[in-house]
């Protein structure tokens, strides 16, 4: 039986950055992964694919110059699935070359294989031989990641009714597609399609979408998927969904409505793959979602040595959060100092259009009690904007009436997830209304809009009557 000095279950951004970190702490570190190649959810079926499908989509539908051109506007006129699917694996081939150069470069030992918990310290490994091999260890990092959430009386086939990973590997574009879920990965799906001028049916059983964030950004969201003809139905239940003789999919409403398309997507929800680990062999439980809990400052389960990081630990789910979760995880392990991890950082929905926040929600200023004042700029106020074609896209900036510091940044448009991190560095840095005010902008930027917005809550300000 091998030993390593920290053994990491799933290679996705969590533990590829925990694993690369004890690595260059000089530990011996082995990363044991079940799926064929490294990288995890977030390469093969969350993030990059998601994302790349979401560019492809823009890319050869030209939904970006519709502005100018009409809504008739096509890069390639015949769009197939095809179209979409050769970019993804040009573009994940590279995410995986360049992840086993990583983990080459600082010797990370990797094993192919589903790892099993035998007692706290082992861990047996089934590969795809059906041989089982045994490590030991005293530090563990679980990062294995989610799964989609499939109910048990929904008659999955992967065709016409599919969940989050299986629409990676569709066949055909359908004529129109029903997204069950306005979650973060909902609205991605449901606005990507719609860009690719499928008619979308976005079915919510709640009676809003997107919670956290700011709720001035979700009525501007809301509003323009409604222009663009996206049906949105909120607060209603599903209460079955069934395959069409023939062709299709049929979901019924709780209030009798009869909802019908050519592909049903359901993504409500994922859960934590950890069915497989053995947990009660090591004294560890997950709750009904299959998440672990964690020390979030340190990411050490209650079991003492063994870590959980990444979407397994539950919000915010994020790739970004995730490496950091990692790193300061492997920190802890070997007693080395890690900073906490910061109190605000950005979340980023790549929905078309983009959204991307940070700090607190108009919402959640008002209910602290704190005064305060918004500013808002539209894209369409900047040079940038016009240059674009862009006729939609908001930046608001919330700031404290009393220090006049930065509360929260919140991002409706395009280039938001690039954009939020100049509100982040102001907010962090415990910058105030000045900056923004008192500093040049390139022009022309959509950056501008930080200036456009601060003006405005400026005029807004007592001091400034």
């Amino acid at each position: 039986m091998e030993h390593f000095d920290l053994i990491v279950i799933g290679s996705g951004p969590a533990g590829r950055r925990a694993a690369i970190q004890a690595a260059k702490l000089g530990k011996r570190v082995i990363v044991i992964e079940k799926g064929r190649r490294v990288g995890g959810v977030s390469v093969h079926t969350g993030t990059i694919p998601s994302k790349t499908l979401r560019e492809t989509a823009l890319n050869l539908s030209g939904w970006r110059e519709r502005g100018f051109y009409g809504r008739a506007y096509r890069v390639k006129q015949n769009l197939t699935a095809e179209d979409l699917r050769k970019r993804l694996h040009i573009t994940l081939n590279h995410e995986v070359e360049v992840l086993e150069h990583q983990f080459a470069r600082n010797r990370v030992e990797t094993f192919k294989g589903t790892a099993k918990f035998v007692e706290k310290n082992v861990v047996e490994v089934h590969g795809e031989d059906g041989e089982i091999t045994q490590f030991s260890s005293e530090r563990f990092l679980l990062t294995v990641g989610t799964r989609p959430y499939r109910p048990d009386d929904y008659p999955f086939d992967g065709k016409r009714l599919l969940d989050s990973d299986e629409i990676l590997d569709l066949e055909d574009l359908p004529r129109s597609i029903t997204v069950i879920g306005a979650g973060v990965i909902g609205i991605e799906y449901a606005t990507i399609f719609n860009a690719l001028d499928v008619h979308v049916t976005l079915v919510e059983p709640r009676d809003s979408m997107l919670d956290f964030i700011d709720k001035e950004l979700v009525g501007d969201l809301i509003y323009q998927l409604r222009d663009r003809n996206m049906v949105l139905r909120f607060g209603k239940k599903v209460e079955k969904v069934s395959l069409i003789d023939g062709g299709g999919c049929q979901i019924d409403m709780e209030d009798g409505r009869v909802v019908k398309s050519d592909m049903v997507l359901f993504a409500a929800g994922r859960m934590g793959a950890t069915d497989a680990l053995g947990l009660e062999n090591c004294g560890l439980e997950c709750d009904h979602r299959g998440r672990i809990k964690v020390d979030p400052k340190t990411f050490e389960t209650n079991v003492e040595g063994i870590y959980a990081a990444g979407d397994v630990i539950g919000f915010p789910s994020l790739a970004s959060t995730s490496m950091e979760q990692g790193r300061i995880a492997a920190c802890h392990a070997f007693g080395e100092k890690a900073y906490d991890p910061p109190e605000y950082f950005p979340y980023g929905i790549y929905s078309v259009p983009e959204i991307s926040t940070i700090g607190m929600t108009e919402e959640e200023v008002a209910e602290r009690n704190i005064p305060y004042e918004c500013g808002i700029a539209r894209f369409r106020e900047t040079s940038r904007g016009h240059i674009m074609g862009l006729e939609t896209g908001m930046l608001k900036m919330i700031f404290s009436l009393k220090t006049r510091r930065l509360l929260g940044c919140h991002i409706v448009g395009e280039g938001a997830t690039e954009l939020i991190h100049v509100g982040q560095a102001v907010l962090n840095l415990k910058g105030t209304l000045e900056y923004f005010v008192e500093n040049t902008f390139n022009y022309p930027t959509l950056a501008e809009a930080y200036k456009i917005a601060a003006l405005d809550a400026w005029n807004k300000m007592p001091s400034n009557d």
